[in-house]
């Protein structure tokens, strides 16, 4: 049975999975090739837990957040919750959407994976929206070389809207006021007897501070966003998950001048193999080690 099930399941109206069982318990099957007749087109995208703008490297993490698309059929094997490791694929769900014509399946698709609402490992649900929309996607002008081609459009540089950075900045204000009880002078929420109250937050974005001002909340915004455990924000919105890491002055005072010997790796795993020797000297770029993870091996 395909992994990919589903799409053959919506144009033919039969269940794969419910005729493997019924073959399995010895009935026959019940039509003929000749008595499937397809109808219209389906598309399936694999929702990950993967980083686009790391090589589509696995991401891991909990799910503070999974809202999936509604409208269309998903296979998920996962809930809110639930904590995606290093042990198993990282996949997320799978999302089909099924339409009379070719491009009405991608934009149902496309609409579909931009109400998802995502945090806590990253996934590639933003760059399956944007190659559901690519023009050449659309057109069907695709091979394995389309996402080296198109890569700048589909994985593009990360610009936070301002108003995302607005949203950001209230969630923090939020967090900081629900903690501090109902004591009005216990609360640092900048009151004061004349003018407006405004709030600085710092956040640090590409690794530099940016300064966000708390103005009222934005009608421009649509999504959601919440305070992750590590104490990051999340924002989402369309499909897309930023998240925002606020500023610790603290952090700027502890130095981050001093030479280290350690290597982080990118996910946890299982190394399988050593290249170099204690005291051996190497080049940038040189492989050192291959990590097992995920069912890949990463050099």
């Amino acid at each position: 049975l395909q992994v990919e099930h589903p799409v053959t399941e919506a144009i033919t109206g039969t269940d794969l999975v419910e005729w493997q069982l019924r073959v399995a318990s010895g009935e026959a099957l019940h039509l003929r090739q000749e008595d499937i007749r397809p109808n219209g087109h389906a598309v399936e995208a694999r929702l990950y837990a993967e980083d686009p703008r790391s090589g589509f490297l696995p991401s891991i993490g909990t799910l503070e957040r999974l809202r999936l698309p509604g409208g269309v059929r998903v296979d998920a094997g996962v809930r809110e919750g639930d904590a995606v490791t290093a042990y198993y694929d990282p996949m997320i769900a799978k999302v089909i959407a099924h339409d009379k014509t070719r491009e009405g399946a991608l934009a149902k698709l496309a609409a579909a994976l931009a109400t998802a609402e995502i945090a806590g490992p990253r996934t590639n649900n933003a760059f399956l929206i944007r190659a559901l929309r690519h023009p050449a996607f659309v057109a069907g002008d695709i091979d394995t070389g389309f996402i080296a081609r198109y890569l700048d459009k589909l994985v593009p540089q990360t610009v936070i809207p301002q108003h995302i950075l607005a949203a950001a900045a209230q969630c923090l204000v939020r967090a900081g006021v629900a903690n501090e009880g109902d004591d009005p002078w216990g609360r640092a929420d900048s009151f004061r007897l004349t003018g407006t109250a405004r709030r600085m937050i710092d956040f640090v974005v590409d690794g530099k501070r940016v300064a966000v001002a708390t103005p009222a909340p934005s009608e421009e915004f649509r999504g959601h966003a919440m305070r992750l455990a590590n104490g990051d924000i999340a924002v989402m919105e369309g499909g897309e998950t930023y998240v925002l890491q606020p500023h610790d002055p603290l952090h700027d005072a502890e130095g981050e001048d001093d030479a280290v010997d350690t290597i982080a790796a990118p996910m946890p795993g299982r190394i399988i193999q050593v290249y170099v020797l204690p005291g051996q000297s190497v080049k940038k770029g040189e492989p050192l080690i291959v990590l097992e993870a995920m069912k890949m091996e990463h050099t």
